[in-house]
């Protein structure tokens, strides 16, 4: 039997090949917040350098903090806010299909 013959009958789809199906509850909840820190990092890591442009090309003098403040943790909730419910919901549905 191939692996895709043996994928073919499971329920759930993949993402980067990895199977969104049978997580418990501690899975769930590291990826959702290994989703909101990895948003975090990549979303201030982006506006750093848009503020490093803005402050050498404009001759401005804005805070470097501002990245962390406006733009990092805001996508980190709303990561969270996302990644929370959609990972409980794959919980419960593992649960479910016990």
């Amino acid at each position: 039997m191939t692996q895709s013959e043996q994928t073919r009958g499971q329920t759930g789809g993949r993402v980067f090949g990895f199977p969104l199906r049978g997580f418990g509850l501690f899975t769930s909840l590291l990826l959702s917040f290994a989703t909101a820190f990895f948003t975090f990092f990549v979303s201030t890591t982006l506006a750093i350098f848009a503020l490093l442009a803005w402050n050498l090309f404009g001759h401005h003098a804005v805070s470097y903090a501002a990245s962390y403040r406006y733009v990092g943790f805001p996508a980190f909730l709303l990561a969270l806010a996302v990644a929370l419910p959609f990972f409980f919901v794959l919980w419960i549905r593992a649960k479910l299909g016990k």
